[in-house]
């Protein structure tokens, strides 16, 4: 499974979120619907903090793979296409950091 990638889990997603919310957990959180992902993508984005600033490796891995997966939600709910999101990402780093986050505050 090293193969796997974000593109992976998107479809992953995308097809589970298709499942009655009873037997999906990805479903029942698209049924709830942007707000409660966003929220729950929230919770994990501080969990993932949390561990990584407390040093705790095993958890910061297990945090960010529930980021990750909490993002791919909520993206799916906004019919964004994560390569709408590494097309930016490509675009950031054609330039340097500090450039990028000037141009940013020029805008």
């Amino acid at each position: 499974m090293t193969d796997f990638t974000l593109s992976d889990l998107e479809q992953i997603v995308a097809t589970r979120a298709k499942a009655a919310p009873e037997d999906s957990w990805t479903a029942k959180l698209v049924a709830a619907g942007e707000r409660k992902a966003a929220k729950k993508l929230g919770e994990e984005a501080v969990e993932t903090v949390i561990a990584a600033v407390t040093g705790d490796r095993k958890n910061l891995i297990d945090e960010s793979a529930d980021l990750l997966y909490h993002l791919m939600v909520v993206l799916n709910i906004a019919a964004v296409p994560l390569q709408d999101v590494m097309s930016e990402l490509a675009r950031r780093t054609s330039q340097s950091g500090l450039q990028e986050k000037a141009n940013r505050q020029n805008s």
